[in-house]
């Protein structure tokens, strides 16, 4: 696979992921600095993650300023444009599932080309998608969305699994990434649409009151 193709894909989806986080950090009144943080925190935060759990030193977020410097413009976009774009939050959930799928799909690779597992290869891809947003809602005093709601982790580990079947089929290359993201993404929007939840465990006496 054309490393060069992997490379903008990976900076592609830290853009989209630094607008989520971006947005997020306008929704909740921080000033400036707090919302470029929030970009990069997310941009950055699930690749840097991911390599470090795989053993990739420098991580590619340190080795290459331009993944820092994308998170930072788009940041400032967001902050500058807040009023016009932070309302639209349905098409904010949409660009974080192309995130989710880019980063899912860039995690599998990684992870492929080390020689990993089916284990180590669909958890690497969930790390890096998911670890920014992680970070975000901690940083944010909340429980991490994808422990609580939404069809969002499911979506990336579907995905990754998706990575090893067609590994498995003989698909390699750019089909390879493209189908991964592409369903992983696909997988998230029709969860965000239809408000797919997995199944929450009741507590002692809540089957009762919900008689």
């Amino acid at each position: 696979m054309d490393s060069g193709i992997v490379y903008a894909f990976d900076i592609f989806g830290t853009a989209i992921f630094a607008i989520t986080g971006a947005v997020k950090g306008v929704r909740n009144r921080l000033d400036f600095l707090g919302v470029i943080v929030f970009a990069i925190t997310v941009g950055c935060g699930g690749g840097m993650v991911r390599d470090t759990i795989l053993g990739i030193f420098p991580i590619a977020v340190f080795n290459d300023d331009a993944y820092i410097i994308v998170c930072i413009l788009m940041g400032i976009i967001v902050f500058l444009l807040s009023p016009k774009t932070v309302g639209r939050w349905s098409l904010i959930q949409y660009l974080d599932a192309i995130g989710l799928g880019v980063f899912t799909a860039i995690g599998c690779l990684k992870a492929a080309a080390l020689g990993l597992g089916p284990v180590g290869v669909v958890a690497s891809g969930v790390f890096g998608a998911v670890g920014g947003g992680v970070l975000r809602d901690v940083f944010c005093h909340e429980i991490p969305m994808v422990f609580t709601s939404d069809f969002y982790a499911s979506a990336s580990i579907l995905g990754g699994l998706l990575f090893i079947i067609l590994i498995k089929a003989g698909i390699s290359g750019d089909v390879l990434m493209y189908s991964t993201a592409v369903f992983t993404a696909g997988l998230r929007m029709l969860g965000y649409h239809f408000r797919w939840r997995l199944p929450v465990a009741r507590m002692v006496g809540e089957e009762k009151r919900g008689r």
